[in-house]
């Protein structure tokens, strides 16, 4: 039996998966691993990172399936793995970070490249991206979460409230001082 994957909704795909049918999983996967991507490279601020916990963030929805409530958005359950995923790797993070300055810094870290775009090799508009997203990952997590969710992501202010367990206010409130933080980091642009 053969079924047309693009045209199931996200429960039926879900209870397919949970069967053991890896091409629903597939098909879940095909239609939000764009929008996961955007969300998590927003949080962390890293497209390499991103792409590590765009897979971490796959593998545990995957693992997590039969737990899913099919009258539940799939786009809100995975932008909470997500996030939950973005807030681990922070915490690993800010331990790496802790731990690098016990560490004596060699003539090696003199070889490590500069991560900066150079000018000849971007242009003006990937160089503001760049630094826009920099610094909306540069925001702490209770302003950055819903700013993401929220304006990145598109999702709606009830479905940020839940992925984030907060209420719709402070959803609002939040995403006008992350506004506010991000124009003065910004210079006012």
């Amino acid at each position: 039996m053969s079924f047309d994957w693009t045209a199931l909704s996200e429960g039926e795909l879900a209870t397919l998966s949970i069967a053991g049918r890896e091409a629903a999983f597939a098909e879940i996967m095909r239609r939000h691993r764009q929008s996961v991507f955007r969300m998590v490279r927003a949080c962390v601020g890293e497209a390499d990172e991103a792409l590590d916990l765009l897979q971490e963030t796959f593998v545990a929805a995957h693992q997590a399936m039969p737990r899913y409530d099919g009258q539940r958005s799939m786009r809100a359950w995975l932008a909470t793995i997500a996030i939950n995923k973005c807030r681990d790797w922070g915490r690993k993070r800010t331990v790496r970070r802790f731990l690098s300055f016990a560490t004596p810094i060699g003539p090696e870290a003199e070889a490590v490249a500069d991560d900066q775009v150079g000018a000849d090799e971007a242009t003006g508009d990937r160089q503001e991206l760049d630094r826009v997203t920099r610094a909306i990952a540069g925001l702490p997590a209770t302003l950055k979460e819903p700013l993401v969710l929220r304006t990145i992501e598109g999702l709606s202010q009830a479905e940020t409230a839940a992925v984030l367990s907060i209420s719709e206010k402070a959803v609002e409130t939040r995403l006008y001082r992350a506004r506010a933080k991000l124009l003065e980091q910004l210079g006012g642009r």
